[in-house]
């Protein structure tokens, strides 16, 4: 039997999708959480086969529950299932050590067989997501750079974010306005929001 935990932030999503699992020969549904950070918790203590994550929720995203998970829990094999099938999230993803990547218009049955694929030591990844990340352009922003956009990402003030870098005031400004001059946008909201859309953050 494939335990699997199931985490999306849409009720109805998320319930259409256990019922879809649970009616599948072989697999069982443990748990089903709305949170990124509840995921990573329920995960923790229950140690399920496969845990599958969309992407935007609250609490903790679900690539950075997934980056956790690989770290924490190594035996639990992660499965994307997203609506935001950027090619920068998918490059996340893959490095996060995620098995399974496929976007919500994917059919049902198909989850299911991504699930058992997964949970046999395979990977799955949608073909057009794919074919879009190889010919994406690379991030141009350094690591420092990302962090620094993380950061500001609420609106936080510079003071705040160089504190939480270990940063000084200026190296934080710095990097702010390296990354607006590489996005080539007008401030640092507009790098952030740039940034997401291109699945860099």
């Amino acid at each position: 039997m494939i335990r699997v935990l199931l985490a999306d932030d849409h009720l109805l999503i998320r319930e259409a999708l256990v019922l879809l699992l649970e009616t599948e020969d072989g697999i069982e549904v443990v748990a089903d959480v709305g949170r990124g950070d509840e995921a990573v918790e329920r995960a923790l203590a229950l140690k399920p086969d496969v845990a599958v994550l969309d992407i935007d929720m609250p609490g903790l995203d679900g690539l950075a529950a997934a980056e956790r998970l690989a770290r924490d829990l190594p035996g639990c094999r992660l499965v994307i299932v997203t609506a935001h099938g950027r090619p920068g999230n998918l490059r996340r993803a893959m490095a996060a050590g995620v098995r399974g990547f496929l976007g919500k218009d994917t059919p049902g049955a198909r989850l299911a067989q991504v699930v058992r694929q997964v949970a046999a030591g395979t990977r799955y990844i949608d073909p057009q997501l794919a074919a879009d990340a190889l010919a994406a352009e690379e991030c141009p922003l350094t690591p420092r750079e990302l962090d620094a956009l993380r950061a500001a990402a609420d609106g936080v003030p510079v003071s705040r974010i160089a504190r939480g870098l270990g940063l000084s005031e200026g190296t934080v400004r710095n990097y702010l306005s390296a990354a607006v001059t590489k996005l080539g946008v007008d401030n640092r909201h507009a790098a952030v929001r740039a940034a997401r859309d291109l699945g860099w953050l």
